[in-house]
């Protein structure tokens, strides 16, 4: 059965005809609204009857262009920030080794040892995992807008953040820097465990119990870990401390990469096939609920998943803000609000934002190094004032 869509020229509503009740279809049918007004207007506002699935088939090309696009721009961001750094790198250099390494041997001159170190040892895995931190903590930040209906609402939410900071703050103070990681991520599941606990002690998890608990729990631990320094701290690890609560990638090795890479691979697939479901969560719990979607279990699924992905990330390489709060709202304002579409958009534009942020922490001063999260901070703050001042009646 064909398919149509009519748009009259007095009506400012499209009249839409399915062949199914598949809800993700009804957000692609609005996605196309843009693109079936063209045809109007070029036809002189004359009422226009064309086939849906041209249309449909239009609109998918668009957007298979721009993840082409995206994926180009990522590419090419790996090998210029693996070439910039506080020792600045030809890119061919760059490309010589990266292909090399890979079985590509294409580099037309030889290049010494202690730069094929540099390169291969320390930078390549460096930006692998900022790649994997950006797309991590993005994929998550479009999950819990979702799941709480909260245009505000990140992984950090949950207290993630306030635990590891106390459970990594913790084990340096204790002198065990070999298990900082370890620290950070059971300080974070176990501020996510408290979270949900408290948000449930009425009966029911709502948007507003869940973010204000988070809020309550996140106090609760930096008080804990500004307690602990305050009693035992050391002037170097006071440093420690600061640097890795602001998020850095230094030291990365290729050892480092397993853990995160699999764990935000196998989110990444499951996520990107749950994109009904967020799709009718952002209509509502009502309306979610009228379509017969069991609320209370898809919420601790995906809250527990996010809760896991970031604990693991913040593990890896300290906190890093605003990912997961600016990248969805990017992809939404150019792909609209279904999730099949926004989801894949959404990583890509975090790990391209996470990236460059650390290419900036790496030269901006010279012979010294910053924090990823002073950028993404200073690019997050305002964004964080305009989505709430956009979006008053949403933000609890």
């Amino acid at each position: 059965m064909l398919q149509l869509v009519i748009i009259p020229k007095s009506s400012s509503m499209t009249a839409l005809f399915f062949h199914s009740n598949d809800l993700a279809h009804l957000f692609e049918a609005c996605y196309t609204r843009r693109v079936l007004s063209k045809f109007s207007d070029i036809t002189g506002g004359k009422e226009v009857l064309m086939p849906f699935k041209k249309t449909k088939h239009l609109v998918f090309s668009r957007y298979l262009s721009l993840l082409c696009l995206l994926l180009v721009l990522l590419v090419a961001s790996v090998f210029v920030a693996v070439s910039l750094g506080a020792v600045t790198i030809d890119i061919g250099d760059t490309y010589g080794v990266i292909f090399s390494k890979l079985g590509l041997p294409i580099a037309s001159h030889s290049i010494a040892k202690p730069l094929e170190a540099i390169i291969w040892n320390m930078r390549v895995p460096r930006v692998l995992l900022g790649l994997i931190v950006g797309a991590g903590l993005s994929m998550s930040g479009s999950v819990m807008q979702s799941t709480v209906n909260n245009p505000i609402a990140e992984p950090y939410i949950l207290g993630i953040s306030a635990g590891a900071t106390f459970g990594a703050t913790l084990a340096i103070i204790l002198g065990l820097k070999a298990v900082v990681g370890l620290g950070a991520f059971v300080g974070a599941i176990l501020a996510t465990i408290l979270v949900l606990i408290i948000a449930s002690m009425q009966g029911r998890v709502t948007t507003s119990g869940l973010i204000l608990s988070g809020t309550v729990v996140n106090a609760l631990f930096i008080a804990f870990a500004n307690f602990i320094i305050s009693i035992g701290a050391t002037a170097d690890s006071v440093m420690t401390i600061k640097f890795w609560t602001m998020g850095s990638l230094t030291g990365t090795s290729w050892s480092d990469l397993m853990l995160p890479a699999v764990v935000v691979g196998l989110a990444f697939l499951f996520f990107s096939t749950q994109y009904r479901v967020f799709n009718a969560m952002m209509m509502g719990d009502e309306a979610a609920l009228t379509l017969g979607i069991p609320l209370k279990l898809y919420w601790y699924l995906y809250i527990a998943i996010v809760a896991v992905i970031t604990a693991v990330l913040v593990a890896s390489c300290g906190i890093i803000g605003f990912v997961g709060l600016i990248t969805p709202h990017i992809a939404r304002s150019i792909v609209g609000t279904n999730y099949r579409k926004l989801f894949p958009v959404a990583t890509l534009l975090g790990s391209l934002f996470v990236v460059w942020a650390d290419v900036l922490a790496r030269i901006l001063v010279k012979n010294a190094e910053l924090p990823i999260g002073i950028f993404t901070a200073l690019v997050g703050a305002p964004f964080f004032i305009y989505i709430v001042t956009k979006n008053r009646r949403k933000v609890v």
